[in-house]
């Protein structure tokens, strides 16, 4: 999972077009309220991602994963 600070997303909507599984949702949509609160509070504790990796091996397989959230949640950023 990613986050993305509020604080700094200057609403362009570029990465909801590039999110390969259309995990991000625009802040006016009310759906998106409780992503807004949890992206606030990591986007400032987790580090910030400043290169592009290639995706994770089972990344296909959690994308066809419904409603991971919370249960597969970690506070812990991955490695």
């Amino acid at each position: 999972m990613l986050v993305i600070d509020p604080d700094i997303c200057i609403d362009c909507g570029v990465c909801e077009t590039e999110c390969p599984v259309e995990a991000i949702l625009p802040d006016t949509k009310d759906e998106a309220a409780p992503w807004l609160e949890l992206n606030n509070e990591y986007s400032k504790i987790w580090p910030n991602i400043r290169r592009k990796i290639s995706p994770l091996s089972d990344a296909d397989d959690w994308a066809k994963v419904k409603n991971k959230y919370p249960k597969y949640f970690s506070k812990e950023p991955v490695k």
